[in-house]
């Protein structure tokens, strides 16, 4: 084992390029050839819906489209660092259903917007710690912590609202720019996904805790032997995760001017799935943030396009699910191939 560390240092320390590694990962030639695919998958999506639907391509839809590629990939950025450590949350979803609650009563109670803001930041950070802590000194598997939190979480968000929707009154009117709002002609969504993207591409890229994600993902033992903090790397992923799933909540309450107990439900399917779909390894140490983007749009102008055409929600969870399984019977064939090499 001790001749893998200097292995996985010397890899870690390799020199990139600046564009051609921004949005993180090795740069291996098959990583380019899968994100090439996607992307191409991308392209062929918007075509196929602009035939189909006359409303695909108008500009209130594409507004639409945008936002939720926005909210679903904000979540999707913070699952990507969970994912790559070849960890799970599937936590997110009730995260945002108890920082919508939670953000939304305060805001009905006069607090003003810009102390709300961080203290739903801090309580989707705090539930994200609580996980990192099960996993990393609980020594709980990340299926079974973020588990049972997902339960947690909305047991006690449905207690804490009675069941019942909150509105946030007269406070719609000064808390609406976060959501709903636009700068330059662009959603402020769009600004908040960009700028999330561009920190998480150029951490995963540029600094040495971003290579260590990399490295406790591909080998958690080389990665402890090498001398990188693998419980401090693990705990930090979930709290980044929380921390992701809390913004798109506020967003959300910003839009819809209510907090919903019910927010997010499914929201850790669609993350995982954009993701998985987005070429990040559900084995770890393999992926990017750029990928997770494309996979946040094809998963958004999928749905959009399924709801033009009539297909029920219901309907859609099967595709989604399909996507996810496909996804990962191709990982292991890939990785079958290249161990055969």
């Amino acid at each position: 084992m001790a001749s893998i560390a200097p292995q996985n240092e010397q890899t870690m320390d390799k020199p990139k390029g600046f564009w051609a590694n921004l949005w993180g990962g090795e740069g291996r030639a098959w990583q380019l050839i899968r994100e090439s695919g996607i992307l191409g998958a991308l392209i062929i999506l918007i075509i196929v819906g602009a035939i189909i639907s006359p409303h695909f391509l108008k500009p209130t839809n594409l507004i639409n489209v945008i936002r939720q590629i926005a909210i679903v990939g904000i979540i999707g950025i913070g699952m990507t660092f969970v994912i790559l450590t070849a960890g799970i949350d599937l936590s997110v979803g009730s995260i945002v259903g108890f920082v919508a609650v939670l953000s939304a009563s305060m805001l009905r109670a006069g607090v003003p917007w810009y102390i709300v803001i961080p203290v739903g930041l801090a309580a989707g950070g705090a539930i994200g710690a609580l996980n990192g802590f099960g996993i990393t000194k609980g020594n709980l598997q990340p299926f079974i912590m973020t588990l049972g939190m997902l339960v947690i979480a909305r047991g006690v968000t449905m207690t804490y609202s009675e069941g019942q929707p909150i509105s946030i009154g007269e406070a719609a009117e000064s808390f609406s720019w976060l959501g709903a709002g636009d700068w330059l002609g662009i959603p402020v969504p769009v600004w908040l996904l960009l700028l999330v993207a561009v920190l998480a591409g150029l951490t995963l890229t540029y600094t040495p805790w971003g290579r260590h994600i990399y490295a406790v993902g591909d080998n958690v033992e080389a990665a402890r032997l090498s001398g990188i903090n693998t419980t401090l790397v693990t705990f930090g992923v979930y709290v980044i995760s929380g921390v992701m799933a809390a913004l798109s909540a506020l967003i959300l309450v910003s839009r819809l001017t209510t907090g919903e107990p019910l927010q997010g439900t499914g929201f850790e399917l669609d993350a995982i799935a954009i993701v998985v779909i987005g070429g990040t390894s559900l084995f770890g140490g393999e992926g990017g943030v750029r990928g997770t983007l494309v996979g946040a749009a094809i998963v958004a102008v999928l749905a959009n396009l399924l709801n033009l055409v009539g297909v029920s929600p219901f309907s859609q969870q099967i595709v989604k699910g399909l996507i996810i399984i496909s996804a990962v019977l191709l990982e292991r064939r890939r990785a079958s191939l290249m161990e055969r090499r």
